[in-house]
């Protein structure tokens, strides 16, 4: 099989992290006769210290060219500490979506049993957890009309949602219902909020056509709490866009890292793949970063692919890491190991060429995981 892939590294340990994955795919290529095609772009602050432009014409001209996207992170402490700034590098991902028609943003929750107790939260509440968040992504206040006044004493950003941008969505997260445990819970704020009734209405009567699928409700408020107190309720959360984005992160905890999660933005004919943590700036640079939420996306990227066999590869080698104690700085602050050392650990893996017997200490001078 032959792929082209829109690669876009972006900021902070955005490059380093994206690396990784290139490096998986590659193997995954080797091992199974594939071939892909990079092609590399810019966006976010460093396209526009080097365009002036958070998204160039030349990168979404070569993401509408490919097969898929590969993405890193977005963010700059220069333009997230300066309120008046004009292009800020988020403008160039939000844009982006809304071009490519990415509606629908997928984040799987998996808590690793072998990790349970570096997570923040209690082992036995992890236990069973697996579920994931569908979200709607380029409709709601982050698209909304936004106005400050000349006094800079109120603003205003604009919450719209119509009923196709619902639906759409919605069909996507019952099919993956019916593939999974045929439950999905909606989460709104449908007591205070008049989109919020909209999305109500619109999934009990899609509900009809999916009578096989049980579906629950849940404000927004209640549904934060529940992900820690009993996540293993959840099977498949549909949610609207600024809710999906802080419910997904608050739910990377479970994992114990944000740095774990992947997540696949899905349109009618492209899909982006991207780790939903940021771009992390006080680690960029320092190999300390966690490459496993972006070499998760790259698996998600050969799911897309229909490359099943090698995605659960690809997962698999990610497991073997975490049983191993393969783990990166924010999993375990006091043994761990470089974002390059993991990447290769997870490249053996895919090469068959790890041995049943591991030396921990050259590993960590990163030196031949083969005894």
């Amino acid at each position: 099989m032959q792929k082209n892939i829109a690669v876009i590294p972006g900021d902070g340990i955005g490059p380093e992290v994206t690396q990784q994955s290139i490096k998986i795919l590659e193997a995954i290529a080797q091992q199974f006769s594939h071939q892909f095609h990079y092609s590399y772009c810019l966006m976010g602050a460093e396209a526009i210290d080097k365009t002036g432009s958070p998204l160039p014409d030349a990168t979404v001209e070569t993401c509408l060219s490919s097969d898929a996207i590969l993405f890193g992170a977005i963010g700059d402490p220069r333009y997230d500490n300066d309120p008046m700034a004009r292009q800020r590098p988020e403008q160039g991902l939000l844009k982006l979506r809304k071009l490519l028609g990415l509606f629908a943003n997928i984040r799987p929750i998996t808590a690793y049993p072998s990790i349970h107790h570096l997570s923040p939260v209690k082992s036995r509440q992890l236990e069973g957890v697996d579920f994931i968040i569908v979200r709607e992504l380029t409709g709601g206040i982050y698209f909304g009309k936004k106005e400050l006044n000349e006094a800079h004493t109120q603003a205003m950003d604009e919450c719209v949602y119509t009923l196709k941008e619902i639906e759409q969505v919605a069909h996507l997260a019952f099919a993956y219902a019916r593939s999974r445990s045929k439950k999905i819970t909606l989460v709104d704020k449908a007591n205070v909020l008049e989109t919020s009734r909209l999305w109500r209405k619109a999934i009990q009567e899609l509900a009809a056509q999916y009578q096989d699928v049980q579906v629950e409700y849940m404000f927004v408020d209640n549904a934060a709490m529940q992900i820690i107190l009993n996540p293993k309720q959840f099977d498949v959360i549909l949610t609207e866009n600024m809710f999906g984005d802080i419910l997904s992160d608050e739910a990377s905890v479970l994992g114990g890292s944000i740095g774990l999660l992947p997540s696949a933005s899905l349109g009618a004919s492209l899909a982006l793949f991207e780790p939903i943590h940021g771009s992390y700036p006080q680690a960029a640079g320092k190999d300390i970063a966690n490459p496993l939420g972006s070499i998760l996306s790259a698996a998600m990227m050969l799911d897309y692919f229909q490359l099943k066999e090698e995605a659960a590869l690809v997962r698999m080698a990610v497991e073997w890491t975490l049983a191993h104690g393969f783990v990166s700085k924010d999993i375990d602050p006091v043994n761990n190991y470089s974002t390059s050392t993991i990447g290769d650990l997870v490249r053996d893996f895919i090469e068959n060429s790890l041995s049943s017997d591991i030396n921990k200490f050259n590993i960590a001078l990163s030196k031949s995981t083969i005894i």
